[in-house]
């Protein structure tokens, strides 16, 4: 698939969360959502400086990314099901931050040190935080990891594999 197929494939596929989504067609979106912030935020910047704005708004990027989320998202969904995965594999950094975030309210410390520092708690809740937070920051290369893995063969769950339809 081509940069430019791609790019038409997942903005026809705006919501599609179903089906799969070959390597290519995941990697070239993403470098255009890359480029189109690139793009949108330097057109910004050059704005904003002709025109003597420390802070002007920014339209331009921010709805070049409110317009590519729930592709972006979509494609994502559809890259994790052509690797056996269920989309949701997507959120698991999300999911581990919210449920780090929901243990340290319940069994972290009740106050914060006397300049305001997080306090490390001792025992079991301490080591339990520090293990969660080594997942927390592996979390997001697993993601990677999974989304580079290539397509698995034949028809699985979620469809055809997309490199069979296309030839």
């Amino acid at each position: 698939m081509t940069f430019r197929q791609s790019i038409i494939t997942c903005l026809r596929k705006y919501f599609t969360f179903s089906g799969r989504a070959s390597r290519s067609e995941y990697w070239w979106f993403f470098l255009f959502c890359l480029l189109g912030g690139f793009v949108a935020g330097f057109t910004e910047s050059f704005i904003n400086g002709i025109t003597g704005a420390q802070d002007g708004p920014t339209l331009l990027s921010g709805a070049f990314n409110i317009a590519t989320f729930i592709p972006s998202i979509a494609v994502g969904f559809r890259r994790m099901h052509d690797t056996g995965r269920s989309g949701l594999y997507l959120f698991y950094p999300l999911i581990a931050i919210i449920g780090f975030i929901t243990f340290i309210g319940l069994f972290g410390p009740d106050e914060l040190g006397a300049s305001g520092e997080f306090i490390m708690p001792d025992g079991i809740v301490g080591a339990i935080m520090v293990i969660a937070g080594i997942i927390i920051a592996l979390s997001p290369l697993f993601v990677l990891w999974w989304l580079t893995r290539p397509s698995q063969p034949g028809q699985n769950q979620y469809g055809p594999n997309p490199y069979e339809v296309l030839s």
